[in-house]
Parts: structure tokens; sequence; C-alpha cells
């Protein structure tokens, strides 16, 4: 027995059955992420100190465009079909899933970038200020201070400079995954090669510095367990990522079975593919919302 599909609106709702429930399981949808957005506000303004600058706008910008160039492109799809020009149809969707891929690519790299870059928390101020006049010599201590108010400065105004909280970002030699304190100690070593970042304005990075285990009191990778800020940050964009994923393998099935719709039904190929439009272009619109207050603000 086959379900049937009706590709003609119904007289109650105006729509066919397809855009209807792709419309209520967006409405689920923006449930889902607003209430991830409000997650993301009140863990910010309830903060004391909250990072700022630790993603590269020139990435997020640069994902920003391929995903609104696939909006056009997969409306360029289904305006295809409509037209009858199923080899149009097939090279915008082509384009389509290749940016989908594009974005998924570049946040990958991303995160591996991210996965790979440390804070190190040293045991108390004096043993900070240490390791930062090692790293960058008799400006250390002014290195400290503005490291601090690039990250939390901007997001309160009233924020003092507190030698206790200032962590030296960098890479550990050898750049490990998920490096932590305690997989250190457990491996026996007594001193860890780290190769700080480069101070603001600057693109020389700092010679190695040998950091002694006895005096970390943390080391983190940028992941989800550094901070409540990157654990919110890894929610919503791997959330958003899983999104596209099925998103592109949904268009990828329309773009394979193209030929076979084609023949048995134009116009069922045509609703199908503007229903995965729809959901292909609120994916872009939570990104939209996502890119300025993640890498932005």
């Amino acid at each position: 027995m086959e379900i049937p599909y009706t590709v003609k609106p119904r007289p109650d709702t105006g729509l066919y059955n397809a855009k209807l429930g792709i419309w209520l399981f967006l409405a689920s949808e923006v449930m889902l992420f607003g209430g991830l957005f409000s997650a993301y506000i009140l863990l910010r303004v309830s903060a004391d100190l909250w990072p700022h600058g630790m993603v590269s706008i020139p990435v997020g910008t640069f994902n920003t465009f391929v995903l609104i160039a696939s909006s056009v492109t997969v409306v360029m799809s289904w305006a295809s079909l409509k037209l009858g020009k199923l080899s149009a149809f097939k090279g915008y969707m082509a384009a389509t899933i290749l940016c989908a891929l594009g974005f998924l690519g570049v946040k990958s790299f991303e995160y591996h970038a991210k996965f790979t870059h440390y804070d190190v928390w040293f045991k108390d101020a004096a043993t900070a200020q240490k390791y930062f006049t090692a790293a960058y010599g008799e400006k250390g201590e002014e290195v400290a201070k503005k490291q601090f108010v690039e990250r939390f400065h901007l997001h309160n105004s009233k924020a003092s400079y507190d030698a206790n909280q200032i962590q030296l970002a960098g890479h550990l030699d050898g750049n490990p995954l998920f490096a932590t304190h305690k997989s250190l100690a457990a491996a026996k070593k007594e001193t860890f090669q780290f190769t700080p970042d480069a101070p603001h304005g600057s693109k020389e990075h700092p010679k190695a510095i040998e950091v002694k285990l006895s005096d970390v009191e943390r080391l983190s990778a940028y992941v989800p367990k550094h901070s409540t800020y990157f654990a919110i940050y890894f929610t919503i964009t791997a959330l958003h990522g899983l999104h596209v994923l099925g998103g592109a393998v949904v268009l990828a099935y329309f773009l394979f079975t193209a030929d076979r719709w084609w023949k048995k039904s134009p116009e069922q190929l045509a609703n199908r593919v503007e229903v995965g439009g729809l959901f292909w272009h609120f994916v872009d619109l939570v990104w939209i919302f996502l890119f300025p207050i993640i890498y932005l603000l």
C-alpha cells in the first residue's frame, strides 16, 4: 500500500500536506533553537566575566556567505524544476550541496583549531607572572593585562585586572588533542613545552617555554569543559552543524533520484525540493542569528 502524496493545496489551509508538515516541524525547531539562544543570553548576562574574541570573525563571515549562497542556489534549483529544466536543477542542487560541504569543512577546521589551542591556569598570581615574563620578557605584565582586557573588559566595563584570573594561551608541543593536567600527570610528565600566542598586534610568536606541571592549577583545550562560554558555543554550533549535514543528505537524495522522480511525477519532485528548501532556509536563518551573537558581540 502506497501512502497518497497530494501535490495540490488543501482547500482548508491553502497548503499541500508536505508544506503544512514542514511548517509544523519548523515551529518545533524554532522552539529548540529559541531555547538555546535564550540560554546563551541568560548565561552571558549573569556572568561576571565573559570571554570575547575567542573565535575568528573572518572564518565566521566566510561561512555566512557560503550559507547565503546556498540559499540562493536551492531556490534556483526549485525554480528550474518549475520551468522544466532538469539539467539546471541538477547544477544548482549540486552547488547547494557543495556549499553545505564547504561550510562543514570550514567548521571542522575551526573545531580542530579549538581542540589544539590551550589555556593554562597557574596556582597563584606570582607563578602566572613568572611564566608571562618568561614568554614575553619585560612586557610580560603588560601583555597579561592587555589579554585580560581583550577577553573580558568588553563584557563588563567594571571588570578590573586580576592576576589570579589570567590564563596563558597557546599550543602544546606536538599539538595534541584534548590534553589535560590529569592526562599529563598520568603520563608521568613533570614538565611540558608550551608556545604562547603572539601578543595582540604582533604576528611573531614567542619561543616555546618549559612549564612545570607542579605550577599548573588547570590545563584545558578550547573544548566544552573549558568554560561556560565554550560549552554553549559547541552545543549550539554543533547542533546547527548536524542540521546542515542532515539537510545536505536530504538534498543529495533529491539530486541522485531526480531522473526517476522526473519521469514519474515532476510536480511531486518540485514539491519535495520546495519543502527541503524551506528547511534549508531555516538552517541559514539560524546561522544569521548565530553569527552576530557568537562572533561579533
